[in-house]
């Protein structure tokens, strides 16, 4: 049995099964793949606002390659969040860049199914409470949309797992900070 979205027949069953060992549990609501790592691997599945059963479930991506999983909780142990939650009260334009990421990602959801709720996940549009979201956010819609998840990602690619996990070619940390957003 498939877990992927009835009206979504595109996620392989091996996607699915990767997705699983990934997460060490069977996925659920998933409807597409919506990014892949240089190497093959999926890594932020687009899930369904209303998972299988009927639970409402807010977070439209959602990361799953244990790299960069393992990556966003270093950062969120460092302080990463901290320090932006901060440069989000001080920089009227970040804040406004990350506004805007908070309401295409909402549209983008209530398109798929409203739930009701202006909560999208990742502390949006206010502050920073889950590097996880935001760089699952990033890394399915590429650079220039939602600002702290490009500098998450950029953070990321700092080490090994730039080509590997993220792309060779995602913006640099002080690329993200002038890029047009």
């Amino acid at each position: 049995m498939s877990n992927t979205s009835e009206n979504s027949p595109q996620v392989s069953q091996a996607d699915l099964d990767a997705v699983a060992a990934q997460l060490g549990r069977e996925p659920r609501g998933v409807i597409e793949i919506a990014y892949r790592s240089p190497d093959g691997q999926p890594g932020v599945v687009k899930t369904a606002p209303k998972l299988p059963d009927g639970t409402p479930f807010p977070t439209l991506y959602y990361l799953t390659d244990p790299r960069l999983t393992a990556e966003a909780s270093r950062q969120e142990s460092a302080g990463v969040m901290r320090e932006m939650t901060e440069r989000l009260t001080q920089d009227p334009e970040l804040a406004a860049a990350y506004r805007r990421a908070y309401e295409s990602y909402l549209a983008e959801r209530d398109a798929i199914e409203s739930l009701g709720t202006d909560f999208a996940g990742g502390g949006m549009p206010d502050r920073v409470k889950c590097l996880h979201v935001l760089m699952a956010h990033s890394l399915a819609k590429g650079p220039g949309v939602n600002p702290l998840g490009d500098e998450s990602v950029a953070l990321a690619g700092h080490g090994k797992l730039r080509g590997t996990a993220i792309p060779a070619d995602w913006p640099g940390i002080d690329d993200a900070d002038t890029a047009d957003r």
